[in-house]
Formats: structure tokens, C-alpha cells, sequence
């Protein structure tokens, strides 16, 4: 007699994730064989080897006939050990090892050993998110990722270490209780960075366009010779960015789950990320893609910073690739199974020496030097870049006095107060005045008289172009909110000139 069952699990697109039916036949008739069809990679096909044994290993068997295994939607590429426990459940439901339907308004995920132990694996917290948005009833994950899938809230997960222990508990033999729901505010608030600003010495004009790159979420760009503390400024960065909401926490978790990078044990990850990539990096490893699309650099960074240390050393296709998801938000990836989305939300920090010795041109010759390094950076992304600041060498004075000036808990503090204004103002915590947009400025930051002819001035100077414009009216709008200020003036504007270093080089 022929059986068929089904069991719900699920397929990652991107980090998408899209229901999965998981269909065994087991069929009276034909030689013993096992199949899998609907698109497996080496990984998926593998599975019935592995269940095979987890199987018969628990105590249950293996059916000695014709198995079909099929994974629906059959034209979506499954990869990975992710329907190990979804085919041990179908096949133990159509050997009647299973003794109702409970498992029908549940979701399945867990490779499996050999002996029936239940691994972790990939993608789990979006599993959870799925089964929330679709009304099921739960999880049934291995024990190793439960944390991680109780952080989304509203669905029951169920923490399972062995197959038997999934029969058991489907059976109702076995009562297991769901994974109780983890309490990470204190965490999140908790969250600094590795390097505090009153490590820095001297600097302060530093700090002060770090402290607006930060309330705005703008990208910066610093400029100085070796030495300057450019890199310790970037590193110091995150620790006075507004801690992560729990929905930030949810986003920066589903991408680094879906390969693999969550630490075990962990519910979210709780800081904001910093990615810092080597400049030998390629434009795959920066942006994301390959033959399976994974994301790259600048989603790993998604809600936190992405640091580019010497950016000129940065090949310029590497560097190119960056300007779409800078205005974007996200990475497009498109292949002939599809196109995948990866989100990249990211501030851009970059540093860079003014010439390849690293130090400051001091004739002609060193001077057209920093020209050639400059160029190495194109016009447009140099546009995308709302702050460009020079870092000064430190006098022996400040390096050896006692004095280490502003610390991070003050400027976060000066950060988080404009971030609320503007989240106020704009319409909710993500919308920065980085994303503002020409017409919300118009409204948002008119330009007083005054204001209007110094930009109007500046502009003929300095060539700038009308993204640049729109970068200094958003520059200039977080230095107000920085200040308590309502309405612009022209101190604020003058401010958010300066910082368009590279513009009056050109």
C-alpha cells in the first residue's frame, strides 16, 4: 500500500524565507531506491543517506521500498542539511511510527547524525519569523538553535536534541515545553563599543564630525597623515551610535543566521556590526553574489558600519560597486534562477593618507603625488560621501598631557538626543536626515537668506554638484538638531561647507 506525507519546512531566498513542502511517497511497487527531486544541491541530496541511518540507529527502520522525496516549490534551489528532520518525519508518518497529525501546523529544520542526534543549522531565526507570519503553530529546531529562534517572539519553539525525542513529543509521549522567550533590552542598551574617544588624544575636530556623521547617520570620510588616529576614530564610532531596537537586532541577526555566523547560544546579536575588509577584498566578498548568492561586506554591515582603512588601495571596482547600495539601502543580485535582495542599511567610515608614503605633500612633486592618490577615488563616490575631514597630526603637548578630552558617554549621549529629534521629526527611528530626501528638505530645513547665498557662493566655488547640495543641507540640518535648534542659520550651513574637503581640492 502506498503512503504519502507531508511536512513543512522552509527555503531561503536571499534571506527570504518562503514555505517548503516536504512530500515522501513511499511506494508499494518497484525496486528499493530513494530519490530526491525539486531542485537539491549535493548537500540535500545526501539527506537520505543521513536519515537512512538516523533511522534505523533510533530504532525505527528504514522502508525497504521506492521512496520519492519532493521539495515544493520545485523550481527554488534547496541547499544545505536543513530537511534532515523534515524527511525523517514524513517517512516515520507514512511507516505509521507517527500516530496523528500534530506535526501539520508545525515547522521542521535540523540536520541529523547518524545516531539521531539533532544538529544545528543555518537560517533558523527566519524560520521562526516565517512560522509567525503564516499562523503556525510553531518550531521544532535542534536544542543548539532555539535561542536563536524564540528572539522573534510570538511563536512556540520546541528544542529537540534527538530524533526519538521529535517522535516522542509528536506522539505526545513526551511533553516538552516551549523555549521561553529571552529578555534582551538590557543587552541591547548594554551594547559598546571596544574603543572609547577618551583614548583618543587631542582630535577634537574629529570627534565633533564623527559626533554629526553619527546623529545623522552620515558617511564620513577622513583624510590625514599615518599615524592621526584615524582608524582608532572609526573603531570608537559604534560606541556612540544609538543602541539597536529589537527589530534593528532581528535584521543584522537573520543575515549573519542565513550563514552561519550567530554564535551558539545566542539569541540576537546585540551590537551593531563592523565589518572592516581588507583592501584586497573582491567585489563579490564587498557587495555579495556568487553562483549562490551570500551576502557581502556591506549587508554584513547592515544597521552598523562599514570601515574602509587606505580606501584608495581599494581596487576601483571594488570601490564603484559600493555607490548603488549606498543610495539604495540594498543589494540587487541577479541570476538566471532569480534575483535575490540583501539588505544594506550601512554608515561608510573610510580613511585614506593624502599620499601613498602617507604623509603630507611638502613640494610640488609629493603634491601631484596626493593628486594621483586622490583620483584613485571617483567623483561620484566621493558625492555619496557627506563629510570629508582632515585629521591633523597630534602636537607632543596633547599626546603627553594628562587631558584625553571628549569620552563616547557624552557624545552618545549629545548622539541618541538628536536621533530622537529627528526620529520625531522625520517619521520614525530610521529615518536619519541622511535619507531625507530634496523635497523633505525643502520643508523640513529651509535656508534663511543669508544661508541660501553662502551655498549659492559655494556652489560657484566649489563646483558642487546638486547631490552635494542636498549633502550639505542634511549635514547642516543634524548640526542644528545637534544644537537644539529648530530652524537653520548660517553658522550651521558655514559647518557643513567645511566638510566638503575634497570638493574645494578639485
Amino acid at each position: 500500500m502506498d503512503m504519502l506525507a507531508r511536512v513543512q519546512s522552509f527555503v531561503l531566498q536571499g534571506i527570504e524565507p518562503a514555505l517548503c513542502e516536504v512530500e515522501v511517497d513511499v511506494a508499494s511497487q518497484g525496486l528499493p531506491k530513494t530519490t530526491v527531486v525539486g531542485l537539491p544541491d549535493t548537500a540535500v541530496k545526501e539527506s537520505a543517506e543521513r536519515v537512512r541511518s538516523a533511522m534505523i540507529n533510533s530504532g525505527y527502520g528504514f522502508p525497504d521500498a521506492r521512496i520519492l522525496i519532493g521539495l515544493a516549490p520545485a523550481d527554488t534551489l534547496k541547499t544545505g542539511p536543513v530537511y534532515d528532520l523534515p524527511i525523517a518525519v514524513g517517512l516515520l508518518r507514512a511507516r505509521g511510527e507517527l500516530r496523528n497529525d500534530d506535526h501539520a501546523d508545525l515547522l521542521f529544520a535540523g540536520e541529523l547524525a547518524l545516531d539521531g542526534r539533532l544538529r544545528p543549522v543555518n537560517g533558523i531565526i527566519n524560520l521562526a519569523l516565517l512560522a509567525r507570519r503564516t499562523g503556525c503553530r510553531g518550531v521544532v529546531v535542534p536544542a543548539a538553535n532555539a535561542a536563536e529562534a524564540s528572539a522573534v517572539g510570538g511563536v512556540q519553539v520546541y528544542a529537540v536534541d534527538t530524533l526519538s525525542q521529535v517522535v516522542g513529543f509528536l506522539n505526545t509521549l513526551d511533553v516538552i515545553e516551549p523555549f521561553p522567550e529571552p529578555h534582551l533590552d538590557a543587552e541591547l542598551d548594554a551594547a559598546s563599543a571596544a574603543l572609547d574617544f577618551a583614548d583618543i588624544r587631542g582630535q577634537e575636530g574629529v570627534k565633533r564630525a564623527m559626533t554629526i556623521a553619527a546623529a545623522g547617520n552620515h558617511n564620513i570620510l577622513m583624510i590625514g597623515p599615518a599615524g592621526t588616529g584615524k582608524s582608532m576614530s572609526a573603531k570608537a564610532l559604534p560606541g556612540i551610535l544609538p543602541a539597536l531596537s529589537r527589530e534593528e537586532a532581528l535584521e543584522v541577526t537573520r543575515i549573519y543566521s542565513a550563514i552561519g555566523q550567530v554564535p551558539p547560544g545566542r539569541a540576537l546579536l546585540t551590537a551593531r556590526p563592523v565589518r572592516c575588509p581588507h583592501h584586497t577584498a573582491s567585489p563579490v566578498a564587498v557587495v555579495g553574489g556568487g553562483s549562490h548568492p551570500r551576502p557581502g561586506e556591506v549587508s554584513l554591515a547592515h544597521h552598523g558600519v562599514l570601515f574602509l582603512d587606505e580606501m584608495p588601495e581599494f581596487p576601483r571596482s571594488v570601490l564603484e560597486t559600493l555607490r548603488q547600495p549606498m543610495e539604495d539601502g540594498q543589494v540587487t543580485i541577479a541570476r538566471a534562477q532569480g534575483t535575490v535582495r540583501f539588505p544594506a542599511q550601512f554608515q561608510l567610515v573610510a580613511a585614506m593618507n593624502p599620499t601613498p608614503k602617507g604623509d603630507k605633500p611638502s613640494d610640488e612633486v609629493s603634491q601631484r603625488q596626493m593628486d594621483r592618490y586622490l583620483a584613485k577615488i571617483s567623483g561620484p563616490l566621493i558625492d555619496r560621501i557627506d563629510l570629508h575631514v582632515e585629521v591633523p597630526p597630534v602636537p607632543f603637548a596633547q599626546l603627553s598631557g594628562g587631558r584625553s578630552g571628549t569620552d563616547s558617554a557624552t557624545l552618545r549621549a549629545r548622539v541618541v538626543a538628536a536621533r530622537a529629534v529627528q526620529a520625531q521629526r522625520n517619521g520614525g527611528p530610521l529615518r536619519t536626515n541622511r535619507t531625507l530626501s530634496g523635497r523633505e528638505l525643502d520643508r523640513l530645513a529651509p535656508l534663511p537668506p543669508d544661508a541660501a547665498e553662502l551655498l549659492k557662493q559655494a556652489m560657484a566655488d566649489l563646483g558642487l554638484s546638486a547631490r552635494a547640495y542636498d549633502k550639505v543641507r542634511r549635514v547642516a540640518r543634524t548640526i542644528a538638531d545637534l544644537e537644539h535648534s529648530d530652524d537653520l542659520t548660517l553658522p550651521h550651513v558655514a559647518e557643513a561647507i567645511q566638510y566638503r574637503l575634497l570638493d574645494r581640492q578639485s
